[in-house]
């Protein structure tokens, strides 16, 4: 199953990350930043980031990177936005636009003109996905979010409407696997 293997692959990925006690994603940005010996900034978007609109963005520049976010949603969607982008950053990926010559459009301290050049609303490709799983997987081990179980969905929707108990999956939490994609 797809799911499943893009769950062990980016599982993979981030075991080595310790998350921070308590959990916060500006604390994680701030370990990751220190152990990569590179600036890592968390900047809003202009509001409102409207239907369609990227909700966060991550920008690699020479200087340092730089995950933008939603400020007008709730503080677990803006956690989990930045999550998201780390995904991109901890797998490596590539922008979505590469052309050296944007970035001379591109204003750090203006976010309109980043998304302008960069903005992801896809969540169909590759990249999307894993960077997806890994926000939802560091939550997952924050204690955010509960993991998923055989009777996730709407399958433990109806068993539990039904008074029925939802267990855990034949396995643990834990998988191994490839690394994410590089490209």
């Amino acid at each position: 199953m797809h799911w499943r293997r893009l769950r062990r692959r980016c599982r993979r990925v981030i075991d080595g990350i310790p998350l921070p006690e308590p959990f916060s994603a500006q604390e994680l940005c701030a370990r990751l930043a220190a152990d990569r010996d590179r600036p890592l900034r968390l900047l809003t978007l202009p509001t409102p980031t409207g239907l369609g609109m990227p909700t966060g963005m991550w920008l690699a520049t020479e200087e340092g990177d730089y995950v933008f976010y939603d400020a007008q949603t709730s503080p677990l969607h803006q956690e989990h936005i930045i999550l998201h982008e780390i995904g991109h950053l901890v797998c490596d990926h590539r922008m979505a636009v590469e052309d050296p010559r944007l970035f001379r459009y591109i204003d750090i301290e203006d976010p309109a003109s980043i998304r302008r050049a960069l903005g992801r609303t896809r969540y169909s490709d590759r990249q999307e996905q894993e960077a997806e799983m890994i926000a939802s997987l560091i939550l997952e081990g924050a204690g955010r979010v509960p993991a998923p179980t055989l009777l996730s969905g709407t399958l433990g929707g109806l068993a539990s409407g039904m008074g029925l108990r939802s267990g855990t999956g034949p396995r643990g939490s834990r998988h191994s696997g490839a690394p994410c994609s590089r490209g």
